[in-house]
């Protein structure tokens, strides 16, 4: 599929482009991304290029994986990165990242509801799944506030940067 441009009232979502690199760079330094999200760490220039330029592209070209990247319409600054992953047949799982400076402004509500929205009546949808390591707080209000159910707690589900093994929440949103 070619990726999609999806517009809210204050942010313009579209695919990553290779000039997109320094803000997604910028981004992923950030202590709480490093720790929460599958990000390498460190973080390099290397590895915001190719997210960018390859393995983001490559996740749409085979249908899989869609990523865009979330644009504020008054600045154009980067708010985050917003994705629905094929985990199944009619299952993907949505996952974000928020730039540090764009949190606690409602922008990744804005963001996931449209990309939500557009998997709802693009994709073959009947579940979206929602991940979180425990003590992601904020990624849970997001997801609470988009109608996941907080589905339970999984023990040591996966192993964080830290190198340790770390409890994992999951929710799930139905088909409206």
């Amino acid at each position: 599929m070619d990726p999609v441009t999806l517009e809210t009232e204050r942010l313009v979502l579209r695919a990553f482009e290779p000039g997109d690199a320094d803000a997604v760079l910028d981004a992923c330094q950030d202590e709480d991304i490093q720790f929460y999200t599958p990000v390498p760490v460190p973080f390099t220039r290397q590895h915001a290029e190719k997210k960018v330029g390859e393995e983001w592209p490559e996740g749409w070209s085979t249908d899989k994986d869609y990523v865009l990247g979330a644009f504020r319409k008054d600045t154009a600054a980067l708010v985050g990165s917003y994705c629905l992953t094929k985990v199944s047949q009619g299952v993907y799982e949505l996952g974000y990242w928020a730039v540090k400076e764009q949190r606690g402004q409602g922008f990744s509500v804005e963001a996931a509801r449209a990309l939500c929205d557009w998997g709802w009546a693009t994709l073959d949808v009947h579940r979206i799944e929602w991940w979180a390591m425990t003590g992601n707080t904020g990624s849970r209000a997001v997801a609470e506030k988009l109608g996941f159910t907080v589905e339970g707690t999984l023990r040591h589900r996966g192993i964080a940067n830290d190198g340790k093994p770390h409890d994992w929440w999951v929710g799930g949103l139905i088909r409206p």
